[in-house]
Parts: structure tokens; sequence; C-alpha cells
């Protein structure tokens, strides 16, 4: 069974079918193991059974007049696990307590009073940045692919980079976050079953019933499709979080088309996301959309990943990407090069421009893809992706930043 796994300690035996209770409404969880009574020392057999039922989470209940052995717990875990989250739960009265566990080691303080929404919140929390983690140490990378306006080219661009991805590093997964699916037409599908039916179907999601809801695509890529209808249901911050988590654990990377799509989904994915692409042409209506993309993900943290990928690209005498990009206040990444001529046939037949040899276009798309694929990840969770004109300092040798020269922008 599929779920983010929790260990359970208190010294308060009433009070630990509670905790367990609000563990399993979150839907987002479960407990493996539960216990009365914290450990004492580093070689406590209840640190060892933690760890050998893969435990994720601990939380550790404190007792509002007895917190010290809480405390000591907390440290314990701590020194003597790898890669274990801490929650403390208690009374937000005591903020001597408070301040302990975070100092002990706890990540997350819940409110007992707050029940289970507390607790789904830090378990979001948790799921998101374990995510973005993941796919900063080279797993599960996350692409989303915003429209700047309809027809700019997003889909055919997350295609493209999606197919282009598996020929050169295999284990891409292309969802379809689109108001209506796309994708499919572009690969020339029919799929059955697609993003409606695994938000419907989260509660009992696992490894086996993801790889059933895929639609397989030539060379290996899975396609998790989109609605065939408009979709009017938004699904939650935890529900979403537990989506990619599956994603992520099963998939090198994941590219995400959500086109024209604007709303809190959007936000969502592009905190769950190492790169935000914004695909536009160089007119005033696409790059003004740009720029409103830009403030609408201000609230999140999507905005510090964001980049601008120029489709459709011809070079206009007097017009710079200084001028795309103070418009936009988004960097530029990319230039796919203007191929109408070519891409237009390739949508209509179902078969990607990238996999034509031969093709100026097809050779930026790859060039794309192993620039994303290559890119170095930062401390925020994204990646460090820069274009011509932050060229460093040749007399130094910088290794931490990927650089795309303007020659391999425009192959």
């Amino acid at each position: 069974m599929h779920g983010i796994a929790v260990a359970l300690l208190t010294e308060d035996r009433d009070h630990l079918s509670e905790l367990q209770r609000r563990v399993e409404s979150t839907r987002l969880a479960r407990a493996v193991f539960s216990n009365i009574g914290f450990p004492s020392s580093p070689t406590d057999p209840i640190l060892r059974q933690i760890q050998d039922l893969r435990a994720e989470v601990v939380i550790v209940d404190i007792s509002p007049d007895n917190p010290h052995s809480a405390i000591r717990a907390i440290e314990l875990i701590q020194s003597n696990t790898l890669q274990l989250a801490i929650f403390a739960n208690s009374t937000m009265q005591q903020p001597t307590t408070i301040v302990a566990s975070m100092r002990a080691g706890a990540g997350e303080f819940l409110d007992d009073a707050a029940g289970t929404e507390a607790l789904l919140e830090a378990l979001t929390r948790f799921s998101s940045n374990r995510t973005r983690t993941r796919g900063g140490a080279g797993k599960a990378r996350i692409f989303t692919f915003l429209s700047a306006k309809g027809g700019a080219g997003a889909t055919t661009t997350a295609v493209n980079t999606a197919v282009a991805l598996q020929q050169s590093h295999g284990g891409v997964v292309l969802v379809d976050f689109a108001p209506v699916g796309h994708a499919q037409l572009h690969l020339n599908l029919r799929p059955s079953f697609g993003v409606p039916d695994a938000l419907e179907n989260l509660h009992r999601l696992d490894a086996s019933l993801l790889d059933g809801l895929m639609t397989p695509c030539k060379d290996g890529l899975h396609l998790l499709a989109g609605p065939q209808q408009p979709y009017p249901s938004v699904p939650t911050p935890a529900e979403l979080a537990r989506l990619f988590d599956l994603l992520a654990s099963h998939y090198r990377y994941v590219v995400v088309d959500a086109s024209g799509r604007l709303d809190a989904t959007t936000r969502l994915l592009s905190d769950l996301s190492n790169a935000v692409l914004v695909v536009a042409q160089t007119d005033v209506v696409s790059l003004w959309s740009a720029g409103r993309i830009h403030d609408f993900l201000e609230e999140g943290t999507g905005r510090n990943r964001l980049r601008i990928v120029l489709s459709r690209y011809k070079k206009i005498p007097g017009f710079t990407d200084e001028d795309v990009e103070h418009s936009t206040r988004c960097k530029v990444l990319w230039k796919i090069p203007n191929a109408f001529q070519a891409i237009s046939p390739s949508i209509d037949h179902g078969t990607p421009v990238v996999l034509q040899e031969g093709q100026e276009v097809s050779r930026s798309f790859r060039a794309f893809a192993a620039a994303l694929a290559e890119a170095s990840p930062n401390m925020e969770g994204g990646l460090d992706l820069v274009y011509a004109q932050e060229k460093p300092d040749l007399k130094k040798k910088i290794t931490s930043r990927l650089v795309i020269s303007p020659a391999r922008a425009g192959q």
C-alpha cells in the first residue's frame, strides 16, 4: 500500500489511538509502527524497529506536564537515524517546549488541538520537499510547461522534450494537466485512462494501479493522459503531492504539460517542479501574457524556477533577449527555431518532429532536453539554468552552472 510511512511514539496510551486515527484520516500516510514509550539510548531497539519498518516520518507526542523525555527522544532520533523527518506533537501553549523540540531536531511542530488538518499540512510539505529533493539529486526531475497564450506551442514543446528525454535517458512520463488533453493527439494515442482517474483513485493508488493508468508510447515513454472533456475538479495540495510523490518514485523525469491552465493547480505544479518553462513567441501579446504568468506565480516558490522558451523563433533586428526579459521579468532559456512547415504535419500525423532526422528543429529539441537533464541542481530545489548573456568569466572555472551558448541555442 502506498503512502508516507509514519512511526508514532507517545507515553499516553489513550492518546495513541487518536494519533493513529489522525494519520489514517489524512489518506496521505499510514502508521507502520506505534509504541508506548520513547527510546532511551542510541542502542534502544525502538530505533532499530523504526528503521527496519522503513518509516519516513516519526511523530513524537510531547506531554505538556513532562516534556523532557520526549525532547530527549527527538535528540536520539535525530542523532542516530538517517533521512527521518521528525514531527513534534503537543499544545501550542508552551513556547519553551516548542523551541526545545525544534532545537532537538523536530522539523515540524503540530498543534494537538488542530487535529488532522495540521498533520495533513505538515505531511504535504514533507512530500513536496521530498519530491523536489529527489529531483535535485538527479532523479525524478520535474519540468512543467506553461503556455503564454493559446497556440504558443507549449504542448508541442512538452511532447518533443519528453520524447527526446526518453530516447537519451529513459524513464520518462508525460503528464497532461491541460484543461483538455491534447498530448495524446501529438502522439497518435487513444488512452483509456488518465489524470482524472489517478486523482479519483488516490486512496488506493499504488505502483501497479498507476502503471495500469498509463498509455505506453514508442520508445518506452509513458503518458498519463489529460481529460477528454473539461475536468472541473481541482486537486488539493495533499492529493497533488501524493500523486507526484508516486510519480517521482517510479520515473527519472516527469514532464508536465499544463498548457494554458492558470489556477491553484498550476501554482502547486510549479512549486513541485524543478523548472517551470513558459513557452512564448516574440509578439506583444505572448510576451505580455508571460509577464502576467510571472505575476501569477509570485505567491509560490515556482517563480524562482521560471524560464522563457521562445517558440517559432526568428531573429528580429533590434529586438534582443534583454527586451524579452524586461517585458516578462523572466530569463530566456532556449529558442526553438521557426519550423512550421515541419511541425504542423508532424502534429497532424501524430509523429513528434524530434523523431525526424536532419531537421534543425529536431536538433534543437534534443539539445534542449539534454540541457534540462544535465543542469546542476541548486539549494532551492531548482536547476541552474542560465543563458548566454550570463556566461561566466572565462578566467574562472565554474562547473556549477549550465551555460547555453548561442550556437547551441540555434541548433
